[in-house]
This record gives structure tokens, sequence and C-alpha cells, in this order.
């Protein structure tokens, strides 16, 4: 029974393979294809993942972006873990039922808890009563976490994402995959490196800068495609989107304030977003902004703000969400699209002085949306390094401290996603030695499910 791995390069796309690529170059001249993949829509992470792996759209598996409101609890939720969000048959159930017994690890893809896989471990901090946070991983097996650790040493949780987020987190989840692979053989092992996704996303994919960034991943797949080779285990390169340059910001939750739709909960003298009992509101992701519409009466109003926007592409609504199969309930009532050089910043304060406290800090669950710029550290504060020094050592004392060293500037953001890119160039991509795969054009994300169910079966 043929043994598979797939490896899930984040943020690569067509238009980078090249003279910076000569290990995915070699791959491609041997027996593997690439074809451009046109993307899901919205192009992010939970989004993509949740379609390739039970080939439906988001009206049917519901994950509607990394993010979404849940209009019964009236809270926001991103960057759940837990499984069972994903409605559908996922790729490693489907082979199951062809191949019973058919062992699959999960290393570090989304939604990596709770799953039906043999194998998983994912990023999980622990929380104390006292408010203190850990850096960890949470795993299945539950032993394996301690295991897994005691050869590899901690999870360098501070490069997965913040100011610091680079190749080590990678570098960490492929040893770890060849680790499992070593240990337990899997039949398929699904691998997530988001290498590109921080400095494309810092500078712009076509930033100079970046070329050291697709070198460094380039070689890393290389290093994992001889290990599985050598193993006798095929493997499969895709990604879940290309990322474009921007030079624009769009702000919709403050063009709401102006019209009085938001209302604001004033705590400590800072402004938050009290999402309930506004009008309307935007929980922004990337390049797409679900927009949650309490009172109906505005919605046309609404709409008609979005679509005046600068940077706006395109809005749906209750009458055409499904003709980007958006149409569910976790979906916003209106759904906004920026061009490919625009994305949306979640704040909704006038003054930074009113800010959150949470907004100058690395914090993926209580903002109001998905924030790039936690990628910065902010270059106005004097003696910043200090201070964040200082922080440091209040939390290995034990002490309760408030890492707020996050710039209030999304004018730093040189890169985003979420949109359809216009060149197939930006789009994602799929490499591998698939039967039936064009050897022209594209294909959609949903078509991937099934090459990648054809290939496992091979």
């Amino acid at each position: 029974m043929a043994r598979s791995a797939i490896l899930n390069v984040v943020g690569l796309a067509p238009g980078l393979l090249g003279e910076d690529t000569p290990h995915l170059n070699k791959f491609l001249a041997g027996d593997a294809k690439m074809v451009p993949v046109k993307p899901v829509l919205p192009a992010v992470t939970c989004t993509a993942q949740s379609t390739y792996l039970t080939g439906k759209l988001p009206s049917e598996h519901g994950i509607v972006g990394n993010g979404w409101y849940d209009r019964t609890l009236c809270e926001h939720h991103f960057w759940k873990q837990s499984n069972k969000v994903v409605a559908g048959e996922k790729l490693w159930e489907t082979l199951r039922k062809e191949r019973p017994g058919y062992i699959c690890a999960k290393m570090f893809w989304w939604y990596n808890m709770y799953s039906s896989a043999d194998w998983s471990i994912t990023p999980r901090p622990m929380y104390p009563t006292d408010g203190r946070k850990f850096f960890d991983v949470y795993s299945h097996p539950m032993d394996l976490r301690e295991a897994v650790k005691r050869d590899l040493g901690e999870f360098p949780f501070p490069s997965f994402w913040g100011p610091l987020a680079g190749l080590p987190s990678s570098r960490w989840i492929a040893d770890a995959a060849m680790w499992v692979e070593e240990k337990h053989s899997p039949d398929l092992n699904l691998v997530y490196l988001p290498h590109l996704d921080y400095n494309f996303q810092r500078f712009g994919a076509s930033d100079p800068r970046c070329r050291k960034d697709v070198r460094e991943i380039d070689s890393l797949v290389g290093e994992m495609l001889d290990f599985f080779g050598k193993r006798g285990v095929g493997a499969a390169i895709l990604s879940e989107y290309g990322i474009t340059d921007v030079g624009r910001t769009i702000y919709p939750n403050r063009i709401f304030r102006e019209k009085g739709w938001l209302q604001i909960k004033e705590e400590l003298g800072l402004e938050l977003l009290d999402c309930g009992a506004s009008r309307a509101f935007a929980i922004t992701d990337h390049q797409v902004a679900h927009v949650y519409v309490n009172d109906k009466s505005i919605e046309w109003e609404v709409r008609a703000a979005l679509e005046g926007l600068e940077g706006v592409d395109k809005v749906y609504g209750p009458d055409n969400r499904g003709e980007v199969g958006l149409e569910h309930a976790r979906a916003g009532d209106l759904i906004a699209f920026s061009d490919e050089s625009s994305w949306f910043a979640y704040y909704h304060w006038m003054d930074d002085a009113k800010a959150p406290d949470f907004a100058r800090c690395v914090d993926v669950h209580r903002k109001y949306g998905y924030d790039p710029v936690e990628l910065f550290i902010d270059p106005s504060k004097p003696f910043i390094k200090g201070k964040i020094a200082f922080r440091l050592l209040q939390k290995k004392l034990g002490l309760r401290m408030l890492m707020d060293v996050i710039p209030l500037d999304p004018g730093l953001v040189g890169g985003s996603h979420g949109a359809l890119p216009v060149s197939q160039d930006n789009w994602a991509l799929l490499m591998g030695g698939f039967e039936g795969m064009p050897g022209a054009g594209s294909i959609l994300a949903t078509d991937v499910h099934r090459h990648l169910l054809d290939w496992c079966l091979r």
C-alpha cells in the first residue's frame, strides 16, 4: 500500500518558482507536475484547508474564514481548534473506507484537536488561572507531546507568530513530521510549513528581502523530499494561497462608527467594540470582511457604505453570497472583498490612546479581526528591546505582565491575501505525480481533494 506525505507550503505560488527554488525545480524535473489552483474564497488558511480536506465549499463545510461571529453567543471566534466545527468527511476518513486501518498523521494543519486523525500535533498555549501564558503544543495521543519534545526540544512558539516569526517554527514542524514517520510510519502525513507567510506579509512578496525566505523554504522542502523518498513515501506539495503586495488599508468599523452603527463600550478608559449591541459591524480577515447587520432596516445603507470604500472590489449579500460559496449561517450578512492591493483592518477606535490594551499585544483571539501588524515591534517606542527583556524577566519570575510592544500602524503591512488575484502567478498551486492532472490551465480548489484522494490510493 502506497504511503504519502502532503507538504502544505503556505504562500507558495507559481510565480515564485525559478532560480530561488532549485529543489522544487528538481522535483518538477522528475515525474511531478505543477498546476495553478484557483483559490477558494476567502483565500485564507482555515477555509482553504477545510476545502482541500473535504472537497466542499464553505457553504457546506462551514469554515467561512479564520474567524466569524456567533450570533447566538454574540461573540467573535478566531483560530478555533476543534475539528468538530468542520462539516463533511475528511480526506483520511474517506481513505479509510477504501483501505480499512489507514493511518493519518496531522502535523500542524488547522482544526487539529479532537479529529479522527491517528497522530496529531498542534500549537496550544497553557493559560493558568492567574492570567499567565505558557507556550506549548497539544497532541493526540496525549503522550506524543512529551515524547516529541523530549527528542526535539520545546516547540519555538514565538517563531510561529508575532514579531519573531520565522524559519525555526517550520524547521521544528518538519523535524516533528519526520520524527513521526520514523517512529510510526503513517500512511498519510499532512505537514504544514508556514515560513513564507511571515516576511511576505511584512514586506510584500515582491520585496527583494523575501528571496531569502523562498530559498530557505525550498531547502527545507528539498530535505523533506529526500527523507521521504528514501523511505519509500511519495510526496506532494500544495499551497493555500499566494500573497500579493498591498498599499492600502480599509477601516470598515471606523466608517460604521462615523455612521452611528457601532456600540462602543468604555472599560478602564479604553474603547471596546460591543458587537451584540451594534447595529452593524465588521469582522475582518485579511482581504475579506464579514459584516454582520443586527438592524436589518439599515442593510442596504451598510452595503452602499461598503461599496463606496476605496479599495473594496465586491460586496456580496443575501441575494448572491452563494455565487462565491459563502451561503452559510456563520458568514456575514454582507461579505466585502478588497482588491488585491488592499486589505481590511479591524480598528474601531479613532484615538490610539483609547485603543484596547490587546491591540498592542499579540492576541489572536480577542481582536475583532486578523491583525498582521502583530508581525512588527513598535518602531516608535524608545528602548523597545529593553522593555521586551524586562517583560520577559517578569514572566520568568512568575509575575503578570503586558507584552504591549505591537505598533498601531497598519501601513507597515506589505502583503496580504484572501481575495482572488488577477494573475495565476499569485494563485495557490498543487505539485506531484498526479494522474489526470491537466498539463495546462488550472484547477479549482475543490478539485484538489479528488486529486489527493486518487493519488493516495495509487
